[in-house]
């Protein structure tokens, strides 16, 4: 049995702040108490670790991740034990990956593809979504037991036709068996179709650089395939995961719907709110850095979004992490914007840029645990083993100072990409010690962790809907 005391630091969950000590046992947080209650834990403690001044609060939640992802002729740079250890430099002690059932193939082969890259690879706890590619009487019978198995939550594609797109049709009938065996529905909205229209357009126009990413890509498309996933939704009767909301007019989709009671949440991502399709316009093709999808957005909507996440309007930021190496990989699509392959980094920068949310004043300290950690855990059936710091729980624990400042740099960064979008912005707040299932894996800038600590999280099935 190994004893942990975390003594002098600001508790703070998505319900509550105070100031207390910490008892961690083997894995697991056993309590929490007052000064006077932790002087009688110290004699058996094996460590004890100081937080005065600090935060403690739950280690994140990162629910949208794709590490080793095959896309555009390339694979995402991060692979499950780089990318995880830049995770859990930034705070994060879970994450939920994709995996992928490929067209012709069942979806179990899909996830067992995924289990075998990360299965003693990962750094931190792990999970796993599914992306159906391929929609089919087969296929929609294989998710029942998938459910069974923990993977609790499907992906669908409005986009990328030939790749990762279905249909309508093919969407509502995933719907109809989530809505029957629990599973959360997740969809990528924006219409894939009238974006190839546009594309093409661009493309025979001679508009080839990276700006026309963001100008294809245009805000009501991705507000007309929202639109259109609530209302299938609501006729199968199943609850629906909008990720990676970029556009005002989107929002205003899900406020509409959640107004009238319809189990419909949002999820966007640092990048939408820290960085403006301005970016895409940078000289040469360092707009391309910035090729993502949904693409980054006018300011304007950077208001709507913060706006949206301070009224519960959007539930969850996750990163979307899909990174690709700009001069190996982004310059794919030189002399032709549509072949650059989509994603940005983020993982390890998450907790940080949220943070600055609460130093500037727009979000509170519990919102910033809650956006992070707490919702993502019971959003995907992980809430109260992870994202909260109790008795019973999983003693993923961040030691949090909130004053540090430093500069966010391809320079100093782990993952594993040869920039940064947030090149030389300052942020203010680091993460100091970083605790997974009770072990410190990262200390005062010295990382402990090791590939294959991370374990397989069976999941249950969404917490907003029991």
């Amino acid at each position: 049995m190994t004893r942990t005391v975390i003594r002098g630091g600001l508790v703070i969950t998505a319900t509550e702040e105070v100031e207390a000590d910490v008892l961690v046992v083997d894995e697991q947080v056993a309590a929490l108490g007052t000064p006077e209650l932790a002087e009688q834990w110290l004699p058996g403690a094996d460590a004890v670790l100081d937080a005065e001044g600090l935060y403690v609060i739950p280690g994140g939640v990162d629910g949208h991740t794709h590490m080793e992802m095959p896309f555009g002729g390339t694979s995402s740079a991060d692979t499950f034990e780089t990318g995880t250890r830049a995770a859990a430099w930034g705070g994060t002690t879970t994450i939920i990956d994709f995996a992928i059932q490929s067209i012709g193939g069942s979806a179990p082969e899909g996830l067992d593809t995924w289990h075998a890259k990360a299965e003693g690879n990962c750094a931190v706890d792990y999970g796993f979504h599914l992306i159906l590619s391929d929609v089919h009487d087969g296929s929609l019978a294989e998710l029942d037991g998938l459910v069974g198995e923990g993977v609790t939550s499907f992906k669908l594609f409005m986009a990328y036709p030939g790749v990762f797109y279905s249909d309508d049709g093919r969407i509502l009938r995933a719907m109809q068996r989530a809505a029957g065996n629990g599973a959360l529905t997740m969809v990528h909205a924006e219409n894939g179709i009238a974006i190839d229209v546009l594309v093409q357009q661009a493309l025979a126009a001679g508009r080839t650089d990276p700006r026309e990413h963001g100008r294809v890509r245009h805000p009501l498309l991705e507000a007309e395939a929202t639109h259109r996933a609530i209302q299938l939704a609501r006729v199968a009767g199943a609850p629906l995961y909008v990720v990676h909301v970029s556009a005002a007019e989107a929002l205003d989709e899900l406020v509409r719907a959640r107004d009238t009671g319809i189990p419909v949440f949002g999820e966007t991502c640092p990048q939408y709110l820290f960085l403006t399709v301005d970016e895409l316009s940078r000289p040469g093709f360092e707009g391309a850095k910035y090729v993502c999808s949904t693409p980054l957005r006018p300011e304007e909507h950077q208001r709507e979004l913060w706006r949206g996440l301070r009224t519960d309007d959007l539930s969850v930021v996750a990163t979307d992490h899909c990174p690709f190496c700009f001069a190996s990989q982004k310059e794919l699509g030189i002399g032709d914007f549509s072949k650059i392959p989509n994603g940005m980094p983020g993982v390890e920068h998450r907790l940080d840029l949220l943070h600055q949310g609460v130093v500037d004043g727009r979000l509170t300290r519990r919102r910033w645990v809650e956006l992070a950690s707490t919702t993502p855990a019971r959003m995907f059936g992980l809430h109260p083993r992870k994202g909260t710091i109790a008795p019973g729980s999983d003693a993923d624990v961040v030691l949090y100072d909130p004053r540090a400042e430093h500069v966010l740099s391809a320079g100093t960064h782990h993952m594993n990409v040869d920039y940064n979008p947030y090149e030389g912005r300052t942020v203010t707040g680091a993460v100091r010690t970083v605790l997974s299932r009770g072990r410190v894996i990262l200390d005062g800038g010295e990382y402990r962790g090791r590939p294959g600590h991370g374990r397989f999280l069976r999941r249950d099935t969404c917490g907003y809907l029991t």
